[in-house]
């Protein structure tokens, strides 16, 4: 049965536009551009066209997936992010002014821009094997890092595309998203998954029914990971980065159960080295139920940039770092001494008598 979706907004056709204004409000290293409501463009405050010399890294979509791709502006990682309405690609020139409509129309953007005397590399990023579905922020954090470096134009977008064709994704959803001022739907009925949904909540590979997380993960691994398909250039001796992300309303605890699961499942099982772990919410649908997994294979380079520090308000702070291999215990740490041998039940046996004779008298 449908029912009227309970969300916090005023009007639902000024939700983008109010997320951006709530943004700028909050983070004061980031503005919008000039022509604002109109154009939906975030950058950084302390960019300017005259005197900026290091290379621009703009991204975007339509809107739905926060924090990306507006949260993820700032020094180390993006120059500006573009915004379109809720699940609909912003219009080429409010791309110019800083799915398959996202690569139409950032394509007329950058052709507009070559023709106006622009210097511009466009890397198309499309990574979910099952539907299509793109999952940007390493991506834009390689890329963001190398054009902090100082690194040329052609050579950002060589990081950017060589990071994009290393990296393979699955989502799994437990519940649809509802867009604002709409009925949610229950074509996802209780008791069932989704595998392999993409982002704006198009169909999946399969519905089946809910699994325990653990079995949900060593089969999101295996697909991502599966020699027959060879999806990702990653095989045994790899070294892989892992992502964990929360599709809007899935809590900290449940991506974190997930984590524990992932983690030595691949060096174990796949025998691969699990050189990062960023397990947060990055690319949502909305209020969507469930996760997605990314696995990107890296190398020293890649690990460069994705530990390069970054001013971004929404990418996670102290994940670099040498993770130890699998089966390494973890140090204890002793519990102090009571300074007794007393059990605890006889000694809340005696404060009982006590507060008994206190009672009594």
């Amino acid at each position: 049965m449908a029912y009227q979706g309970k969300k916090l907004v005023n009007d639902p056709n000024d939700v983008v536009t109010e997320f951006i204004e709530g943004l700028v409000e909050t983070y004061p290293r980031l503005q919008y551009l000039d022509g604002f409501p109109q154009i939906k463009v975030v950058l950084r405050a302390d960019v300017s066209t005259r005197t900026y010399e290091k290379v621009a890294v703009i991204s975007g979509g339509g809107s739905g997936h926060e924090p990306a791709h507006a949260g993820f502006v700032g020094p180390g990682m993006l120059t500006a992010a573009v915004s379109g309405d809720i699940f609909t690609s912003p219009p080429a020139d409010s791309i110019l002014a800083n799915y398959t409509g996202d690569r139409l129309n950032f394509g007329l953007a950058a052709e507009q821009a070559k023709s106006e005397g622009y210097d511009v590399e466009m890397v198309i990023v499309g990574d979910d094997f099952a539907v299509g579905w793109k999952h940007e922020e390493l991506f834009s954090l390689v890329a963001g890092a190398a054009a902090d470096a100082g690194l040329s134009l052609a050579d950002v977008a060589a990081e950017a595309k060589h990071a994009s064709e290393m990296v393979g994704t699955m989502g799994v959803a437990l519940s649809v998203c509802t867009l604002p001022g709409q009925v949610t739907s229950d074509y996802l009925g209780p008791g069932l998954m989704e595998l392999g949904l993409g982002i704006h909540g198009e169909p999946g590979a399969a519905f089946v029914e809910l699994q325990p997380v653990d079995v949900i993960v060593s089969h999101v691994l295996k697909q991502i990971l599966s020699q027959e398909t060879q999806y990702v250039p990653i095989t045994r001796g790899s070294r892989v980065v892992l992502m964990i992300n929360g599709l809007g309303s899935t809590p900290l605890m449940e991506l974190m159960i997930a984590a524990r699961k992932a983690i030595p499942e691949l060096q174990l099982e796949h025998g691969v080295a699990v050189d990062r772990v960023y397990t947060g919410t990055f690319m949502t649908s909305l209020d969507m139920a469930g996760f997605s997994i990314s696995i990107m294979k890296s190398d020293e380079d890649i690990l460069q940039r994705l530990d390069a520090p970054t001013k971004a308000p929404y990418w996670p702070v102290g994940v670099e770092g040498d993770r130890p291999p699998a089966k390494i215990a973890k140090i204890p740490v002793p519990v102090p001494a009571s300074g007794s041998t007393r059990s605890d039940r006889d000694k809340a046996q005696e404060t009982l008598e006590i507060h008994k004779d206190l009672y009594h008298r």
